[in-house]
């Protein structure tokens, strides 16, 4: 009879030892589910962070060149301006320009 009792007990604990490796195995996979879930996270966040990241480059280049553009127009307004004023004072002395470099010739 004690025999059988330590018996029993020597199985008892042969099933719960082979419950522990069992868990340890399933604990074992989990981890590395969680590992590949986390890695799968990690990665999909990493894109979004980057489209995030080239949606923000591209607003800010644009807006850059928005006001390049603006300013290159201002600038370009600006010389047509001077342009302008200089064909305008050239036309307005040209007559005594041409008087005084015939004057001048004519004297040599």
């Amino acid at each position: 009879m004690a025999e059988s009792k330590v018996t029993g007990i020597i199985k008892s604990l042969n099933a719960l030892e082979d419950d522990l490796d069992s868990l340890n195995s399933k604990v074992g996979d989990m981890k590395k589910q969680l590992n590949l879930k986390a890695q799968t996270e990690i990665d999909s966040l990493l894109e979004k962070t980057r489209e995030m990241a080239t949606k923000e480059a591209e607003v800010i280049i644009n807006a850059s060149k928005e006001k390049a553009t603006s300013e290159s127009s201002r600038i370009t307004q600006e010389g047509d301006a001077k342009l302008s004023e200089i064909q305008s004072t050239i036309d307005t002395n040209f007559d005594e320009a041409v008087k005084h470099v015939v004057s001048t010739v004519l004297k040599a």
